[in-house]
C-alpha cells in the first residue's frame, strides 16, 4: 500500500509538471492535438500507478516523450499557417449574415438543438439574432450578433471613457507582492503609508490592491479584528 501510494504521488507530480509545461488553455480550449495527448498522459500514469509490478520509469519516459512531441508540433503550429491548419484544422461558420449554413452543419456533425444550446449557454437567447456564429477549432463557438441585438458600447454614444489600466494586488493573506511594487515604482514605506489610512498595517491586511486609477482596495484581516 505504502509502495502504491508513493508511486502515484511520484506520478502525479510528473503529469502536473507536464500539463503545466503544455500550457495554460481549459480544457474546453484544447485544439485536437493537445486533447488527445492530455488523454494518453492519462492512461500512461495510470498503469504504473495500479499496477506493482510495472517499472515506474515505463510510464515517465512515455510521459516525457508525449510532452516533447507536443512542444514539437506546438513549434511547427507557430511556424507554419500551412501545417497550423492540417493539425488544428480551420474554423466552420455555422451562421453566414443570418443564415444558418446547413451544408456546414451536416459537415461538422452539429444538429440544430445543439446549436441552440450553445448559444444559450452565451446569452443569445434566438437564432435570430446572430449575424455569424463560428465553429473554432477548439470546439468552441464564437458569436457576432446583428447590429440591432448587441450591447451598447460607451463608444455608441459619442462617449470615450477614461483609460482603467490594471489592478494589482499588494497584499494577499498578509503577504507583501514586492513584484507589483517595482512594477508600480513603489516601495514598502508607501505601501505602508497608504494602508495606515485604514488604521492597519500592511501585514495585517487580507488584501490590498491598486487600480489604474490609483484607488486602493484595502481589507483586514478577521484574525486581527477579533484581537483588537
Amino acid at each position: 500500500m505504502l509502495i502504491n501510494f508513493i508511486r502515484a504521488i511520484i506520478l502525479y507530480i510528473i503529469v502536473l509538471i507536464v500539463m503545466r509545461a503544455m500550457g495554460k488553455r481549459e480544457i474546453g480550449q484544447l485544439q485536437p492535438f493537445e486533447f488527445v495527448i492530455a488523454i494518453m498522459i492519462a492512461d500512461l500514469a495510470t498503469i504504473p500507478m495500479s499496477e506493482v509490478g510495472v517499472p515506474i520509469i515505463n510510464g515517465i519516459i512515455p510521459i516525457l516523450g508525449l510532452l516533447i512531441m507536443h512542444i514539437f508540433i506546438s513549434y511547427i503550429n507557430i511556424k507554419s499557417i500551412k501545417m497550423r491548419g492540417l493539425i488544428c484544422g480551420k474554423p466552420s461558420i455555422l451562421i453566414y449574415r443570418g443564415r444558418i449554413n446547413e451544408n456546414v452543419m451536416i459537415k461538422e456533425r452539429f444538429t440544430i438543438n445543439e446549436l441552440q444550446e450553445r448559444l444559450r449557454s452565451l446569452n443569445v437567447d434566438s437564432i435570430s439574432d446572430v449575424e455569424y456564429a463560428i465553429l473554432e477549432t477548439s470546439g468552441q463557438i464564437s458569436v457576432i450578433e446583428k447590429p440591432g441585438k448587441r450591447v451598447a458600447r460607451p463608444e455608441d454614444f459619442g462617449i470615450m471613457p477614461e483609460y482603467e489600466g490594471l489592478s494589482y494586488d499588494l497584499v494577499i493573506d498578509g503577504v507583501i507582492m514586492n513584484e507589483n511594487l517595482k512594477i508600480l515604482n513603489k516601495d514598502y514605506n508607501w505601501l505602508k503609508k497608504e494602508v495606515n489610512k485604514f488604521k492597519i498595517e500592511p501585514e495585517d491586511a487580507l488584501i490590498v490592491t491598486i487600480n489604474g486609477k490609483n484607488e486602493i482596495f484595502c481589507q483586514e484581516k478577521e484574525s486581527k479584528k477579533r484581537k483588537k
